[in-house]
């Protein structure tokens, strides 16, 4: 089945709406791209766009209650602006779970 059938395939379709994305869509979507759990993970793997990328985790950092569990570092890859700071990877602490 398409997405068109309204099955969910594993890849982000381009018409989700990212500023209604959950904790919990998110992480799940974090967990699929790491290898293990903590592991930071380059901000282009989440296949958002560029924009959407940088929206989203921008208002994540913005929230006192998630930002603590989220890890933004630079180092090789695409960059992205999070909060102003220029940055390519991100490690979502596990404890994360505490707020779904």
């Amino acid at each position: 089945m398409s997405s068109a059938d309204g099955a969910h395939s594993q890849e982000w379709p381009c018409h989700i709406p990212f500023a209604m994305m959950t904790i919990k869509e998110l992480l799940d979507r974090y967990n699929a791209i790491a290898r293990q759990s903590g592991e930071p993970v380059p901000l282009s793997a989440f296949q958002f766009p560029a924009e959407e990328t940088s929206r989203l985790f921008t208002a994540l950092d913005e929230d006192y209650h998630i930002s603590r569990f989220l890890h933004f570092t630079s180092a090789e890859g695409e960059q992205f602006t999070i909060a102003g700071e220029r940055v390519t990877h991100v490690r979502i602490d596990p404890a994360i779970s505490s707020l779904l």
